[in-house]
């Protein structure tokens, strides 16, 4: 059921200037000066009940600015990574949303929610085509986790798609009341070949997120308000190959992830389910042998 206080929270997004509010948070979260960052940091932990012993520094004092603690880095060896060559690892800590086979070209968001994948992806039919009818699952990064993203699967980047758009929040109340949400945010499409098959990891921005960061391209968003491709040809003498496990990108402040294959090429674990936490590195699924 959704309350009054919910339908307020929602109407406000509406309203608010959201890309001026999200560049003033990154401005906040980038200073340095140390009372101030110190208590930005410690009131973040208390509020929304952060587990510091994971990270790498477990005090304010560790952190330059917000944004170095919120993109924070865990400790050596506390994750490891499924190790089956076939074996889907989670790109992230969070909360697994919707996951399931796709509709043709139709993801869902929430109940009572649908949207395109032909949207999702900047409008082209041809980088859709592939995930017609295949797999996919959303991933929900919470305030409180750990917020870097990392590689299902070992792969070599073939294509980068930035997409403006809005910046609603990505949490349960608004992607149950804002239709086509994901495909109305805006986002980063990262697509992958793999061995197993094509893959498509979509990092998307929300509300006070102030850019989504890779590691071979630096800060993707803010950008120029058009749709802005990046290719990597097969033939590359550099090519960016990562590795299952290797780090992709951050968001700055957080947002959601949502992974994409092809039919017929893996299937996802039993004992997961909408609403499971899952943690960076964890088996959700497996691909079918070539």
């Amino acid at each position: 059921m959704i309350t009054l206080g919910n339908r307020l929270f929602v109407l406000l997004q509406y309203l608010v200037p959201q890309h001026l509010l999200s560049r003033l948070t990154g401005y906040v979260a980038r200073c340095r000066v140390r009372w101030f960052k110190n208590r930005l940091i410690n009131a973040f932990i208390a509020r929304y009940g952060v587990d510091m012993r994971a990270a790498r520094g477990e005090t304010a004092e560790d952190y330059e600015n917000f944004n170095a603690f919120f993109t924070r880095r865990l400790k050596a060896h506390l994750r490891s990574v499924a190790t089956h060559p076939q074996d889907v690892a989670s790109p992230a800590d969070g909360t697994l949303g919707q996951f399931s086979t796709l509709e043709s070209e139709t993801l869902v968001q929430a109940k009572g929610h649908k949207y395109s994948l032909y949207e999702l992806l900047g409008g082209d039919v041809e980088r859709a085509l592939p995930f017609i009818n295949g797999e996919y699952a959303t991933i929900y990064l919470a305030p409180r986790d750990y917020h870097r993203v990392h590689m299902p699967l070992s792969g070599t980047l073939r294509e980068m798609v930035y997409i403006p758009g809005k910046l609603f929040s990505v949490n349960s109340v608004t992607t149950g009341t804002v239709p086509r949400l994901f495909a109305r945010n805006e986002r980063v499409v990262c697509r992958f070949d793999t061995e197993q098959g094509p893959l498509a990891i979509v990092l998307v921005g929300a509300m006070i997120v102030s850019s989504i960061h890779t590691v071979w391209h630096g800060p993707v968003c803010p950008h120029a308000r058009q749709i802005q491709t990046f290719t990597y040809e097969e033939t590359d003498a550099a090519a960016i190959q990562l590795k299952k496990g290797d780090e992709l990108g951050h968001f700055r402040l957080g947002s959601t992830v949502i992974i994409l294959f092809a039919p017929n090429q893996m299937q996802w674990n039993e004992a997961i389910n909408s609403g499971t936490t899952v943690r960076f590195g964890e088996a959700i699924g497996r691909t079918f042998q070539l």
